[in-house]
């Protein structure tokens, strides 16, 4: 009885110290995503500036594309927009933006004054939609494929390393299958 309460501490140390090492190899930018090669949720959201229209995933059917979440309040969503407007001017894959829990006049203004690299933006003022693709925050990146799949998700604004090497010829392979 007495060994056992002198190897139950330092057990529970051991227990401990493990969680806490393996919790150092992880990249917290990198969280799991339960949709990881699931459809897309479905929405329809009214287009940003014009409210008597309306958004849905199915009318990207058989491209692929990104979904950009962010918002006019998210200064993390200012770091990333001008790869965004750089990579709309290639012309490579088309941008959706979701503008997540903001109000349509302040997203409005913020791309005035930053560029628009979206080829739509819709309007997710209550977040709902958000919720279903299991939005943590603002940004967040997701690439869907031909088939309305998602293949890849990022949280936290994409950076020029992550675009070359990973979200760009993950759209290359993509585009070329059928």
């Amino acid at each position: 009885m007495k060994i056992l309460r002198l190897l139950l501490p330092v057990a529970l140390f051991a227990v401990i110290s493990l969680f806490l090492y393996k919790g150092l190899d992880r990249n917290p930018r990198e969280l799991p995503s339960a949709l990881i090669g699931k459809p897309a949720p479905a929405f329809t959201l009214p287009v940003l500036g014009q409210e008597s229209r309306q958004w849905s995933p199915k009318d990207y059917a058989g491209k692929v594309w990104l979904l950009n979440v962010w918002g006019s309040w998210c200064a993390a969503c200012q770091v990333e927009h001008p790869l965004f407007n750089e990579l709309a001017k290639a012309g490579t894959v088309p941008i959706v933006g979701l503008a997540w829990k903001d109000r349509p006049d302040a997203s409005q203004a913020w791309l005035k004054r930053f560029g628009d690299p979206y080829s739509v933006v819709v309007s997710d003022v209550d977040g709902r939609a958000g919720i279903d693709w299991g939005v943590y925050g603002a940004p967040e990146t997701f690439v869907v494929d031909k088939q309305g799949t998602i293949r890849f998700k990022h949280v936290g604004p994409v950076t020029p390393e992550l675009l070359q090497g990973r979200l760009l010829p993950l759209v290359k392979e993509l585009q070329g299958q059928s």
